[in-house]
């Protein structure tokens, strides 16, 4: 008798102790997303049989994974994303509440892929804009009412996550595109200006005319899209900035606040502790500490 395949989800509940979250599949197009939140610790994962993509939704940063000898130098924050390759261990590092999201692929599904190279080396912490909005779409439709509507919208949505991964890296971004209505390449380019460049002055006038969209009409869709609006999705990719700059370097605070366009010392203050429940100053200790 053949015994069943053991899952990426099967394996990752049994190493975690704990179930996911949320969780939804399709045995027929061969693929699992499942959301998952973890706590303070260190976690060893075992091989698993098929890739996965991770997404870091929230939580704290300093999210690590080990190489090699010790701990990775770079780390992983809310807004990166991670590929796990299929038959390859695994150690996470993780400073406070992990909240990710993973998308397992068959392997079947992946080694036919144009891409398929990068499903078999470790890829960590590094930018997708898009995909990381996507995934954010889908698990936020997963928490709406369920109704036949919203699981033909989810199918679509994972289905273009599946087709973005699978295309492999994004080629070099252009600065104009032949078409003079909204996109959603347009919103995800200006979001990627952002993750690139949180310090710039990313006003909402600049960014709606970079859409090709008024102000108002902007701020609908980007919010629709990302569940916050542009200034919130602007001050938190300046805090995640901060974050790295606390811990990898040894700027002063003022330096650190006008350098990521801050009005003040305190303004910057102000708005760390209410984004991490912390001031700069212990954040940047306890972050040392853990390094």
């Amino acid at each position: 008798m053949v015994q069943p395949r053991e899952t990426n989800e099967a394996i990752i509940i049994d190493a975690l102790g704990r179930l996911p979250d949320v969780q939804l599949g399709s045995e027929s197009a061969g693929w699992h997303l499942c959301r998952w939140r973890q706590f303070v610790g260190s976690y060893s994962l075992p091989p698993l049989p098929d890739p996965a993509f991770t997404v870091h939704i929230a939580g704290k940063p300093l999210v690590k994974t080990w190489d090699r000898d010790g701990w990775s130098e770079i780390h992983s924050v809310p807004g990166c994303a991670t590929i796990v390759p299929a038959g390859q261990p695994t150690g996470w590092l993780v400073d406070g509440e992990l909240d990710v999201v993973t998308l397992s692929m068959s392997s079947e599904i992946l080694n036919a892929a144009p891409a398929a190279d990068q499903f078999r080396r470790m890829r960590f912490a590094f930018s997708d804009p898009l995909g990381v909005a996507l995934t954010r779409q889908v698990l936020a439709e997963l928490y709406a009412p369920a109704s036949p509507e919203r699981d033909i919208y989810v199918g679509a949505m994972v289905n273009a996550l599946k087709a973005h991964i699978l295309r492999g890296p994004n080629p070099p971004a252009q600065e104009e595109i032949p078409v003079t209505a909204f996109s959603a390449y347009r919103l995800h380019h200006i979001m990627g200006r952002i993750q690139q460049r949180p310090q710039d002055n990313h006003t909402l006038e600049e960014m709606a005319a970079q859409a090709g969209v008024t102000p108002s009409h902007f701020c609908r869709i980007f919010r629709k899209a990302t569940g916050v609006s542009p200034h919130q999705y602007v001050m938190k990719a300046r805090l995640d900035r901060a974050q790295h700059l606390l811990v990898q370097s040894d700027m002063a605070l003022a330096t650190i606040a006008d350098f990521l366009g801050f009005t003040s010392q305190s303004h910057f203050t102000r708005a760390f502790r209410q984004f991490t429940g912390e001031p700069p100053s212990d954040f940047r200790k306890r972050g040392r500490t853990v390094q």
